[in-house]
């Protein structure tokens, strides 16, 4: 190891000297403890009894090696402190852990398994050029396994259930919230205590390997969330872990997170050469395609607080720590989630900038999930909401996320964030819905395009069919022979779409009305709800929506259809009767069909 380099700061390798190394004879550990005053490894090759450790280099390293030692040996280091006591401790550079609450290190022979994703990693870009859509996933909670204790899934078992799932509904790359050892499953992996160890909660090393591996050779993805900022504050891993603090700030007001945590002194260059190399580790050893780095305006700003202006050293840690990890890793993508209006986050080191290649839009998160909470009827006033991101869209290479942060801790998920009640908010899947009836003598069809926000058939102010209340906004459009234009299309009034008081009509079989839409102004005779959709004379809704009778299904098309009734002797009918309606239940429901209803699918 480059040992002026590791004081520094500056390189990205510190994994491959400190921590548990299998060699062909057993294993050599080392560890960097400056202030420590003896440390003795302790260990399943021991029977857990104290093996001392000897200092190396400058005095400020320890090591030993141990015979007979091999994969799967539990271990940790007892530091003793100045005042003579001591505290055990898991390996800061350890690539395994036990299982919480259990804490030890784990040795691993992390080249058991070998890749066959060549030809990805050989075509891989950071997607600059092209597509890039992201489904973030915690791999705990994703999906809960019936047949463990805990409800998880293996990696293993992972690959065979989330790449169809993510294959099936368009996305190209995965992003797994934080991988790295942690105590806590509420924490979903953002308090860590092995940044080098993958959570044994779902296999060990080479099952993760593996994961990727097959999302790989699917043509999917994978991004790892990664915290540089902050680390938790169990006594067994970093915080004060020479009996001095080490890792982070000596001072509370400065070292104390908002999320309860320590933060990284990254003055340090001992500490930016372990962020740096576990950085370097993740990417090179797994094969993942990118990291998202978290909670970024806290290294950007001191606490992330930009009255307390830039921490300096923090932006010199970005810096350095993104412009050698492109330069190892060209094709991977860098990704802040930094919800700050500072400067040059995704341009180039070289240029000034942080060097990410892409920053979360945290702007347009909140302006469109508001947007989704807003009544339907404020929506035309709002809709600014969805376009003002573009406005600064220039400054800044942005992904468009919706992060888990804002569906978690009763901030309600993005279904329950939409205005309306449940049904209104679950279209019917997909297959027929009853549409309508057939007028006596005539095959009037209607057919639905989409449109919006709402839209109906009619000449008559206030005419229309609620489109809200559609799976999808449309208008109804007559199937016309030749040029002849369609009946004009007025607004409808839909903002009570989702009310008992909406327009309603009864199904045969069913005792409660399904609601369709606002009653129109101005009811005429003849109209069952003030809903037109029959002219030239109004005629409407059909309360019972009855079978109705059918002429042969192309008389009526070539008759003009809605806008004219043909009679078989040619004169102009002044309006239907009740039987001769229209049939149109709300598609929000799923009703019996009443026989002789055709169904049109959409």
């Amino acid at each position: 190891m480059d040992f002026y380099g590791f004081y520094t700061g500056t390189i990205f390798d510190a994994h491959q000297y400190l921590g548990g190394h299998l060699t062909p004879e057993g294993a050599v550990f080392r560890t960097f403890a400056p202030s420590a005053e003896k440390i003795s490894l302790i260990g399943e090759f021991s029977g857990w009894e104290e093996l001392p450790m000897q200092r190396v280099y400058d005095g400020n390293f320890w090591e030993l090696t141990v015979p007979g030692a091999r994969a799967g040996m539990m271990y940790k280091y007892r530091i003793y402190r100045k005042d003579g006591s001591w505290l055990d401790h898991c390996d800061p550079y350890g690539v395994s852990m036990e299982l919480r609450p259990k804490n030890a290190s784990i040795l691993r022979d992390l080249d058991e398994y070998t890749f066959s994703d060549q030809k990805w990693m050989a075509r891989r870009t950071d997607c600059r050029e092209g597509p890039l859509n992201i489904y973030e996933v915690h791999l705990g909670s994703w999906q809960k396994n019936p047949d463990d204790p805990n409800g998880w899934y293996s990696y293993e078992e992972l690959a065979g259930r989330l790449i169809p799932y993510v294959m099936e509904n368009g996305y190209n790359y995965i992003e797994v919230m934080p991988l790295s050892e942690h105590p806590s499953d509420a924490s979903w992996g953002y308090q860590n205590t092995g940044f080098f160890s993958p959570t044994s909660r779902y296999g060990t090393p080479s099952q993760l390997m593996s994961f990727v591996d097959h999302c790989h050779q699917a043509g999917i993805g994978v991004i790892l969330d990664f915290v540089p900022v902050h680390f938790a504050v169990d006594d067994y891993a970093l915080w004060n872990y020479d009996g001095t603090a080490l890792y982070e700030y000596p001072s509370w007001d400065v070292g104390y997170s908002q999320w309860g945590s320590c933060n990284f002194m990254h003055s340090r260059g001992e500490v930016r050469s372990f962020l740096q190399s576990c950085a370097h580790y993740w990417l090179d050893r797994y094969h993942f395609d990118g990291l998202r780095m978290d909670a970024i305006r806290n290294l950007i700003y001191w606490q992330g607080d930009e009255a307390r202006g830039c921490n300096q050293e923090g932006l010199k840690f970005l810096r350095g720590m993104n412009q050698g990890l492109k330069a190892r890793h060209p094709s991977a993508m860098l990704i802040a989630e930094d919800s700050s209006a500072y400067a040059g986050v995704t341009r180039s080191v070289q240029e000034g900038g942080l060097g990410f290649d892409y920053k979360w839009d945290m702007g347009w998160m909140h302006d469109t999930l508001s947007y989704f909470q807003a009544p339907p009827q404020e929506r035309a006033v709002s809709a600014g909401r969805l376009t003002f991101s573009m406005h600064y869209f220039p400054q800044e290479r942005y992904l468009l996320p919706f992060s888990h942060d804002e569906v978690v801790h009763g901030k309600a998920t993005i279904l329950q964030k939409m205005y309306g009640d449940y049904e209104g908010k679950i279209p019917p899947g997909p297959g027929p819905l009853p549409l309508h009836g057939r007028p006596s003598g005539q095959a009037a069809e209607l057919y639905g395009q989409r449109a919006g926000p709402a839209a109906g058939v009619g000449r008559e102010p206030g005419a229309g069919l609620g489109a809200a209340a559609l799976p999808h906004p449309r208008r109804l459009l007559p199937l016309l022979p030749g040029p002849e234009p369609a009946l004009p299309l007025l607004p409808a009034l839909w903002a009570q779409d989702y009310e008992e008081r909406g327009l309603s009509v009864a199904v045969p079989g069913r005792g409660k009305p399904l609601p369709l839409c606002l009653p129109a102004p101005g009811r005429r005779r003849g109209s069952a709800g003030g809903v037109q959709l029959l002219g030239p004379r109004p005629a409407g809704l059909v309360p019972g929506g009855a079978p109705l009778r059918s002429a042969h299904p192309d008389a009526g098309q070539r008759r003009g259809l809605l806008r004219r009734l043909h009679p078989p002797r040619g004169r102009a009918s002044d309006s239907l009767r009740p039987r001769d309606g229209v049939f149109v239940p709300s598609p929000l429901h799923r009703p019996a069909v009443p026989p002789g209803i055709p169904l049109i699918r959409l």
